[in-house]
């Protein structure tokens, strides 16, 4: 599971973002087709989006190639964990949604409404 951040192109569907950002970040292939939505994160603040936003996580159990860091500006490292010892400094938006996921519980989060 992969929160690949980005806004969607002219045209562009929701998945092919989420494929083109997770290619874009960390050099994994995945189709649209095997993209599942795994929690939406609906975020009452944010730098670019001060009126809200949503946040579409998405889970997948099939891709290609190796995890690396293609946008070391933006991210400290991509490497794979395990979900049970995230690491002290991870988005706690991310971490939460992730948590859900696994434990089946709710598919929406609201951040930041009160």
């Amino acid at each position: 599971m992969w929160p690949a951040y980005g806004r969607e192109q002219p045209r562009g569907s929701l998945t092919d973002t989420a494929v083109r950002e997770l290619y874009e970040e960390t050099g994994l292939a995945v189709k649209p087709e095997s993209l599942k939505v795994a929690h939406i994160i609906h975020g009452a603040w944010g730098v670019e989006a001060p009126n809200g936003f949503l946040t579409v996580v998405f889970a997948t159990h099939e891709w290609t190639g190796e995890p690396e860091n293609r946008e070391p500006r933006k991210h400290a490292q991509v490497r794979w964990i395990d979900a049970d010892t995230l690491p002290e400094q991870f988005v706690e938006t991310t971490a939460s949604a992730l948590h859900r996921y696994l434990a089946d519980g709710p598919q929406v989060s609201l951040d930041g409404w009160g």
